[in-house]
């Protein structure tokens, strides 16, 4: 087989340091523009990015040439740097050291998407702490590699 065929769909999830409620309402489209630079710069496909005040989501089309940790680590590093070259806040700002990766079954794209762009609506009704561990609880297979420091930090 001369060609490479891949369906790995990746639900990300990572939050600001103290999970700080630091992203704005003003400039987190430019946010989610240049992390989406960087992910289909890398050769993956974004499929949704969202995000609420002390966190985001992001919902990628993975290509096997990276691997999660590497994107994960690229992602948070740039937009990082990018949100203090812009000087969109006064105090430092830095991503948790952690993140959620989730991987998802092609069947389940529209409802990931659909979760992800209501997250606004979403977190009226639930924390971050609480949308994470029903995150975890919710895989089929159970799966216990937290990658956050700490879960009971969330």
């Amino acid at each position: 087989m001369a060609d490479t065929y891949t369906q790995i769909y990746m639900h990300c999830v990572f939050a600001v340091k103290f999970r700080a409620a630091l992203i704005s309402l003003t400039w987190e489209n430019e946010l989610h523009k240049y992390i989406t630079g960087i992910v289909q710069g890398n050769g993956h496909k974004m499929l949704a990015i969202n995000s609420a005040f002390d966190h985001l989501h992001m919902f990628v089309g993975q290509a096997p040439k990276q691997s999660v940790s590497d994107m994960m680590q690229m992602v948070k590093a740039d937009s990082s740097k990018f949100i203090k070259e812009k000087r969109f806040i006064k105090t430092k700002f830095q991503w948790q050291s952690g993140y959620g990766a989730f991987s998802k079954d092609r069947s389940q794209i529209d409802t990931i998407v659909k979760y992800i762009l209501g997250q606004k609506e979403h977190h009226k009704k639930v924390t971050f702490k609480e949308e994470y561990r029903a995150l975890i609880i919710d895989q089929e297979f159970g799966q216990k590699h937290f990658m956050f420091d700490d879960l009971e930090d969330y």
